[in-house]
């Protein structure tokens, strides 16, 4: 279950040994349906897409930002078979959120499909996800997702990996990660200092 106003680590990875992405533009189309269907209901704060597994950082919106994202796709939805179902908001909120996610990895799945001429399922079955409730956690996941390539050796240097939020964030695309650090010369010097790499040993061993 996702909650309202919490932060996540959310990542999953392909069935198998397959990939998830094979092109540039596999990379960028599911960016885009991370876009269509999550961005109504989270914020995103950081991101690494890797050939085989992804990870995002996310806080889930406030209830009510949510019931008016329902309320936008669902005429009298209290009054539907779905809402029904689950007897209180709350329950309906979460059913929703989790939909939501639901949605976005069957129609990349299904697109994908039809581009590689396969069948099937591509993600592993149930997403993973990690409530994270303290601020340096953050500031430690941040570095973790960013250097996520390098330590899975698709790459020797994390900002030559195009497809993570870290450009993103020095042009000031995400002011709230910058403040987490202070500021963005702290942003920079954390991710290229070794002592913070060590930091984030525990956070490697858990994947």
């Amino acid at each position: 279950m996702l909650t309202p106003q919490k932060y996540y680590h959310i990542y999953n990875r392909a069935n198998g040994f397959e990939n998830l992405f094979v092109n540039e533009g596999n990379y960028n189309f599911f960016l885009e349906k991370v876009k269509h269907h999550l961005s109504p209901i989270l914020n995103i704060y950081a991101y690494c897409l890797m050939p085989n597994h992804f990870h995002l950082l996310v806080e889930i919106k406030s209830k009510e930002e949510i019931i008016s994202v329902i309320e936008s796709q669902i005429s009298n939805y209290k009054e539907s078979r779905t809402y029904l179902k689950f007897q209180t908001l709350d329950k309906f909120v979460s059913y929703f959120i989790s939909k939501q996610f639901s949605n976005l990895f069957s129609s990349y799945t299904q697109a994908f499909n039809k581009q590689q001429k396969r069948t099937g399922s591509l993600f592993q079955k149930g997403f993973k996800r990690k409530e994270i409730g303290d601020e340096n956690y953050l500031k430690d996941l941040v570095l973790y997702i960013h250097c996520n390539p390098v330590h899975h050796n698709f790459t020797d240097n994390f900002k030559t990996w195009k497809h993570t939020s870290y450009q993103s964030i020095l042009e000031g695309k995400n002011t709230d990660i910058i403040n987490w650090f202070d500021d963005i010369n702290n942003f920079i010097a954390c991710h290229q200092d070794k002592n913070e790499f060590n930091k984030i040993e525990n956070l490697l061993l858990e994947q």
